[in-house]
């Protein structure tokens, strides 16, 4: 049973008097433990696409499962249930609060569980070192390179244990040598941990880490590429 289906997804808006046809019958399925890519130009619907998956937007119309579950249908406190349980996010920029440490920024999602101090520190320290920060915990995001911002915020969206890891541009922001340090982590979630990946990259190397490339044009899903072992 795949982790994540879309059946006949579509998302239209109105920018005022215009119809904007954001996704047009995206049908979608990755199984637990895939590494999947999603690429296309600017305008495509790889945004609305991950902002679907990632229940931070819902369909016009279609239904989206993850681990079994119907969520287009949801209210807001459960879809922020379901982000919180399953779900874990990487972004191009980071999103770390400046004046909190790198413990303290991956404690975050520990905090929303309601999980006793003790326990939070344990987890997000063990989730930094996972990552190669155990000598970076106290220092605040402006004290840390881009790729060590970047280890930060996966370690963040490891703590909670998430069946699923949603990185929009994960590498956009770094260096090629610092993208294939995060790349590899990628990997080893995925291997070694058996988290399920999709990133949205406009960058083909990136996207050849993932088993499968989804090509979005217009709206539509107009290829999928499997990557040869």
């Amino acid at each position: 049973m795949p982790i994540i289906h879309l059946k006949n997804i579509s998302r239209s808006y109105k920018n005022g008097q215009v119809l904007i046809e954001a996704l047009k019958d995206v049908n979608l399925s990755i199984e637990e433990g895939e590494f999947v890519s999603i690429m296309g130009p600017s305008g495509s619907g790889k945004s609305t696409l991950l902002n679907i998956l990632g229940c931070l937007d819902k369909p016009t119309s279609g239904t989206y499962e993850i681990a079994g579950r119907r969520v287009e249908k949801m209210g807001d406190n459960q879809l922020a249930d379901i982000r919180n349980q399953l779900l874990g996010f990487v972004f191009q920029s980071f999103h770390l609060l400046p004046d909190l440490n790198a413990l303290e920024n991956v404690e975050l999602p520990l905090i929303y569980r309601g999980l006793g101090g003790k326990e939070r520190r344990k987890r997000s320290i063990e989730a930094l070192k996972s990552v190669g920060l155990e000598k970076r915990i106290y220092h605040r995001p402006s004290q840390l390179s881009g790729g060590e911002q970047q280890r930060v915020a996966i370690a963040r969206a490891i703590v909670g244990n998430p069946k699923v890891i949603l990185a929009d541009e994960p590498t956009g922001a770094l260096d090629s040598k610092t993208s294939e340090t995060i790349m590899e982590i990628f990997q080893e979630l995925n291997k070694e941990r058996g988290i399920t990946i999709v990133q949205v990259t406009h960058e083909k190397n990136i996207a050849q880490y993932g088993k499968r490339i989804y090509h979005l044009l217009d709206g539509k899903i107009e290829r999928i590429e499997n990557i040869p072992e």
